[in-house]
Parts: C-alpha cells; sequence; structure tokens
C-alpha cells in the first residue's frame, strides 16, 4: 500500500510515504497502550486543556490545513475552508462541556434502594479507526475529539491519497500537548491492518468506508469479539412534492448533491420528484449544474471541483456506464471533462428501473439519479427502497404536510422544508 499525496488538479506527486515495518507497528501499538495506563488517570479539566488547545491551533492556521488539503484531494478551497472551521469547532464544543462529561459518565445508583452498587463508566483503552479521504480533517475529528476527553487513546489508518492530511492531524495534537502516544496515524500495509484488529491491546474498531470495507473489518472485529461502528454512505432522498415553489429547492439541491463533489455520505442522491412537477425540476436543475465550471480547486471561482485519484474517476465513469447498459438514460454528462485533472462531468441518470445497478448504488461523485413518481404515497415507498438510511429531506409549501411525509421516511435524520421559513426535526432512524 503506497501513501501519496499526488494533485488531482495536475496529477503531479507532491510526496510519498513508505507503509510501517512489522518493528515500527509494533512500537506504535506498545505506546498506545503504554499512554492509556497513564492517560486514564487524568481528570476531565486536563483532558479538555488539550482538546481546546487543538481547537484554537486549528482556528488559527485554517488556510495551512485548507490548502494541504485541497492539494491531497482537490476539494475546492472555500469549501475545505468550511471543513476545517466545522473540525475545529467540535473539540471546543466537548472541552467548554468537560464539567458535563465527567459528571455524566460518573459512578452511579442503578436504583435509589441498591445498597452498594454503582455503576461505572470506564474508558475502553486503544481504538482503531478507519477512515476515508473525503472530509479528511472532519473525519478523524469526530473521534479524535470526544474519544480522549473519555480517556480513550486512538490509532489512525487513514486513506492512502490524504497522507499529508493525516500527518498534519496527528502533529495538531501533539502541538497541543496530547502525550506522545495518544493519537498516531499509521500508514499501514495492506496486510497490517489484520494484525492490528487481532492485537488484544486494540478494544475496539470504527469504520468509516464502503460497504466492501464494512465486510472485511465487521468479520475481523466479530472473530475477535471487539466492539466496532460503522458509517457506511448513504443515497439520501431529496423529495420534492407537487406544490413546491420550484426556485427554491434548485440552489439547495445544486448544493445538496454538488458540494466537495458530490463526495459527501449524507448528500442528496437521489432526486425524487411528483410527475405533475418533474420536467420543470428537473429543466430548471440542469440549468443550474450546467452553470458549474471545473477548474483550479485553489482559485475561489472554481465552482466544480475533483475526484481525489484516477482510480476513484474510473470506477464512477465505470457505474455509470453499467447504469446505462441497465437501461438508464444520461440527459447530461456521463463522460470525464476534456482538460487535465481528475474531473468527472456532472451527470444526471433518468429512466432507473429497478434490477439496473444504479436503483441500488451509491454513486460517490458528480451523479444525479432523478426518479419520477406518481404522487406523494408513491415518494415515500421509492425513498424506502432503498439499503442506506442517512438523512434526506422533503419539499413542499405545507409544513403540515411536510413532517407527515417525513415522518414515514425510514432514515435517521430528516429536514421539512417549508418554502417560505424551514423547519428542522428529526425523523425516527
Amino acid at each position: 500500500m503506497t501513501y501519496q499525496s499526488i494533485n488531482p488538479d495536475t496529477g503531479k506527486l507532491l510526496k510519498s510515504f513508505e507503509h510501517l515495518s512489522e518493528v515500527q507497528l509494533e512500537t506504535e501499538l506498545a505506546a498506545a497502550n503504554a499512554c492509556f495506563q497513564t492517560w486514564k488517570q487524568k481528570i476531565y479539566v486536563e483532558h479538555a486543556f488539550i482538546v481546546n488547545k487543538a481547537a484554537a491551533l486549528m482556528h488559527a492556521h485554517v488556510d495551512d490545513f485548507a490548502k494541504l488539503a485541497t492539494q491531497d484531494m482537490g476539494k475546492r478551497i472555500d469549501e475545505e475552508r468550511g471543513e476545517v472551521k466545522f473540525s475545529a469547532d467540535i473539540p471546543a464544543y466537548y472541552a467548554e462541556h468537560a464539567d458535563h462529561a465527567e459528571s455524566f459518565l460518573a459512578p452511579t445508583k442503578p436504583h435509589p434502594k441498591a445498597g452498594q452498587a454503582q455503576m461505572e463508566n470506564s474508558p475502553l483503552g486503544v481504538l482503531f479507526c478507519v477512515e476515508p479521504w473525503n472530509f479528511p480533517y472532519y473525519q478523524p475529528a469526530r473521534v479524535a475529539w470526544p474519544q480522549p476527553m473519555a480517556a480513550n487513546v486512538l490509532r489512525v489508518k487513514h486513506a492512502t491519497c490524504v497522507p499529508q492530511c493525516a500527518i498534519a492531524f496527528e502533529r495538531l495534537l501533539l502541538d497541543a500537548g496530547a502525550p506522545i502516544g495518544a493519537y498516531s496515524n499509521l500508514f499501514v500495509s495492506y496486510e497490517q491492518p489484520d494484525r492490528v484488529f487481532d492485537d488484544p491491546r486494540i478494544k475496539g474498531v470504527a469504520l468509516t468506508g464502503s460497504l466492501a470495507a464494512r465486510h472485511e473489518v465487521a468479520a475481523r472485529a466479530g472473530q475477535n469479539m471487539k466492539k466496532s461502528t460503522m458509517e457506511l454512505g448513504g443515497t439520501d432522498a431529496f423529495i420534492v412534492l407537487d406544490d413546491a415553489d420550484l426556485d427554491k429547492p434548485i440552489p439547495w439541491a445544486v448544493r445538496g448533491r454538488m458540494c466537495n463533489a458530490g463526495q459527501t455520505c449524507c448528500a442528496a442522491k437521489r432526486f425524487i420528484v411528483v410527475e405533475t412537477v418533474a420536467d420543470k425540476f428537473l429543466a430548471k436543475f440542469r440549468t443550474a449544474l450546467e452553470a458549474l465550471k471545473p477548474g483550479d480547486p485553489m482559485i475561489e471561482a472554481t465552482t466544480h471541483s475533483l475526484l481525489p485519484t484516477e482510480d476513484a474517476l474510473v470506477e464512477l465513469l465505470a457505474q455509470v456506464d453499467a447504469a446505462v447498459m441497465g437501461g438508464a438514460r444520461w440527459p447530461m454528462g456521463g463522460k470525464r471533462v476534456d482538460r487535465p485533472g481528475w474531473f468527472m462531468q456532472t451527470t444526471i441518470l433518468t429512466d432507473i428501473k429497478p434490477g439496473n445497478p444504479a436503483f441500488r448504488d451509491a454513486f460517490f461523485g458528480p451523479v444525479v439519479s432523478f426518479f419520477r413518481v406518481k404522487d406523494e404515497a408513491a415518494a415515500v415507498t421509492l425513498a424506502n427502497d432503498s439499503y442506506f438510511g442517512l438523512g434526506g429531506s422533503v419539499w413542499t409549501e405545507d409544513e403540515a404536510r411536510g413532517r407527515r411525509v417525513a415522518s414515514q421516511v425510514d432514515t435517521l435524520m430528516l429536514v421539512n422544508k417549508k418554502l417560505v421559513r424551514s423547519g428542522h426535526f428529526a425523523a425516527p432512524a
């Protein structure tokens, strides 16, 4: 496994890193275990001081972190600045609520009459996290900030195409005063993750990634009877009902699908539109998408960014070809952009029927799956006909109607957009 920083806009190799030797990997695991023995003895305020300082450092160097990520994986610079700021806000939250965390995790009695019995919350120990490229700071931040507050320590295998981001994030914690061993990035080979999963010093595993990765990680964690958490993406539904004012959801449709070139787990991916307004919505949506222009992601005027690697682009093109072979139409896009860099044309797929691989697949890139349905009931049925369930939205002028439809969709979180004002609420998972 080669860890390389290659500029997606130019194809230029910036830096390359060798994977760890077996001796180096053992040193990392031993350091993590040793750190945990002392780290778990610290009080929450000591953890909070380090986490809070990390947040301050990240806020102070937004441009430095953002430019590094844009070089590594091609996200537009203004979007990447937003990711850095958001990632920095997460540790600030946990540090601010350190006292609450200490109270929340304090021993409690299971029952007022339980006598001397009490329930205790203890840190697990060393956790191993496998992270993707699409949000090179936010993804590790989601685990790197709360887990140290609970006195766990982390070993992280980041994506092979963002090694500079991985190193910068590790350095951030060290600069904030984290002890050696509290957090470390592992440049492991293809074979070494199994060695980490199997190691008795590793007490838990977390994955953000693909379905294929899920099978491997979940199986290995299960064999070792270790706790595991998995976040595997989504095919979020963007439901447009027949009473929607179509000028208002279009900017959100573009943003929801095209943020980070479509490489977002909770992005809008399936656009489900009631047939009486479907043609008008599709025409407006296409016009808005055609206005996006590819270019250097370091330039703020660029509105269409890249995929991180040639392999990612080729895989996405193959998915689109398979969808077309399966009967889908593509009124827009479907090819790579005719210019240097790993750009995919913004693509719209229509006429996607059950049995077509595109009916189930999640497209991790600038590909719109467009579905027209007879009515509200059909929209709900199609929205629920998915392997995934992260989020979604309902667009209507009738807020009560939006709430009713949202409550029928089986997903973790739905946004009801009344197109005069908006209301946000979480639907049942």
